[in-house]
């Protein structure tokens, strides 16, 4: 039964806005954390400890917490709600979250492979990283698709 005055709310619009909202908790507790102190998001278990994948390996990490605790979070924190709340906003705030969203799983596993054998380099195993990254990323391409094409809603 609808609602007068609201609209349906289709698959598509679901399909983004669950796990939008499920990752933009993830990205505050593992990555805006962190932003503050590599180290606690160590203690956490979020982040890699220097001992497993060196300095520089932790120093990249840690430039994507800081990144996404200044763009990404808000970015998406602001592209959900536009999109929740139907704003002309909603669509280029999302879409642009939704691009770093394919990106940057394609990065972290680009340099996984890369770093592989490297000195200093002990990752404990990379299963969960080609478990959950590819699904974000194919996510983030599919919800891309979607908002484009002005399908979401």
């Amino acid at each position: 039964m609808m609602i007068p005055g609201k609209q349906m709310r289709g698959k598509g619009y679901w399909g983004l806005q669950v796990p939008g909202w499920l990752l933009l908790g993830y990205l505050v507790y593992a990555q805006g954390i962190t932003a503050f102190g590599y180290d606690l998001g160590v203690a956490m278990g979020t982040q890699e400890p220097v001992s497993a994948i060196t300095a520089v390996g932790a120093a990249f990490w840690y430039g994507f917490a800081l990144g996404d605790l200044l763009i990404y979070i808000p970015l998406l924190m602001t592209g959900l709600i536009g999109h929740a709340c139907a704003r002309s906003w909603g669509p280029p705030c999302l879409s642009a979250a939704l691009g770093i969203t394919v990106y940057w799983p394609v990065v972290c596993l680009a340099a996984l492979v890369e770093a592989r054998g490297a000195a200093g380099w002990n990752l404990a195993g990379e299963t969960p990283y080609w478990t959950v990254l590819p699904l974000i990323s194919l996510w983030g391409a599919w919800g891309l698709f979607r908002v484009i094409r002005g399908e979401a809603l």
